[in-house]
């Protein structure tokens, strides 16, 4: 009888436990959601500025002519905008709330660098999206406007214009984690320097025809500016899976 009250009492605790990281899960999304909420607060209070100055600014920096051809287009696009802005700016928020919820599961002393990765995974993707902003996106307008016949007026749609930037933002976001994918994998003993280092030359020939293929121009000076970045992070990524060795 006491056997048997005792394998009760652990399956209850095994049960209690799963629920409660069901409520810490549950506690994340609602938390996240809260954090997307109060960004697209702030943003709803700003569209203006950030349509102006940010969304549109590439475009009117190279006189390209935008157009909506959709009825309640320019209402769906703010709505678009605050969205995508509020997400942008809860990142660090959301990052540091699923940080939370893995914590538990972590070590004593890998715990204390929550607060580090959470910063460097936010920094990591915020650069990538300004690289994307300064450098990659104005040199495709560029191309943009002086490429083909004067025949053909470019007036580009207002909504495959946001597409394009938001996409061409959260790619090089993505890219630019490049070093903490490198600092989590090199963690779990996937990933390693040496197996870094061996296929280093694979590695460039990749980054060349990545470059190739996000630069619109063919001019090899432009991907070479293109290429460098990525050639940086990928050089970067071997120091820090060199300095994070597998945790036994």
């Amino acid at each position: 009888m006491a056997k048997a009250n005792a394998e009760s009492s652990g399956t209850q605790e095994k049960e209690m436990s799963f629920f409660d990281h069901l409520e810490d899960l549950r506690k994340l999304i609602v938390y996240s959601v809260i954090g997307i909420a109060a960004g697209c607060i702030v943003s709803s209070i700003y569209i203006n500025q950030i349509m102006e100055y940010i969304l549109l600014r590439p475009a009117t920096a190279v006189k390209l002519e935008l157009q909506n051809l959709r009825p309640f287009g320019q209402p769906f696009l703010y709505f678009k905008v605050i969205l995508v802005a509020g997400i942008i700016l809860s990142i660090p928020w959301t990052l540091y709330q699923i940080w939370k919820f893995v914590a538990p599961g972590l070590y004593h002393h890998e715990r204390n660098w929550a607060g580090r990765i959470t910063f460097f995974t936010t920094f990591c993707f915020l650069a990538g999206v300004a690289f994307a902003y300064f450098v990659m996106i104005p040199g495709m307008m560029s191309f943009t406007v002086s490429f083909g016949t004067k025949d053909i007026k470019n007036i580009i749609d207002i909504t495959e214009y946001f597409g394009f930037v938001t996409t061409t933002l959260l790619a090089a976001g993505l890219i630019f984690e490049l070093p903490m994918i490198s600092y989590v994998l090199s963690r779990v003993g996937i990933l390693t320097p040496q197996y870094m280092r061996k296929y280093r030359r694979h590695a460039y020939i990749i980054i060349l025809l990545i470059a190739a293929i996000l630069t619109p121009s063919p001019d090899p000076v432009n991907q070479l500016i293109f290429a460098t970045p990525l050639w940086v992070l990928y050089e970067i990524s071997i120091i820090i899976s060199k300095l994070s060795p597998k945790k036994d």
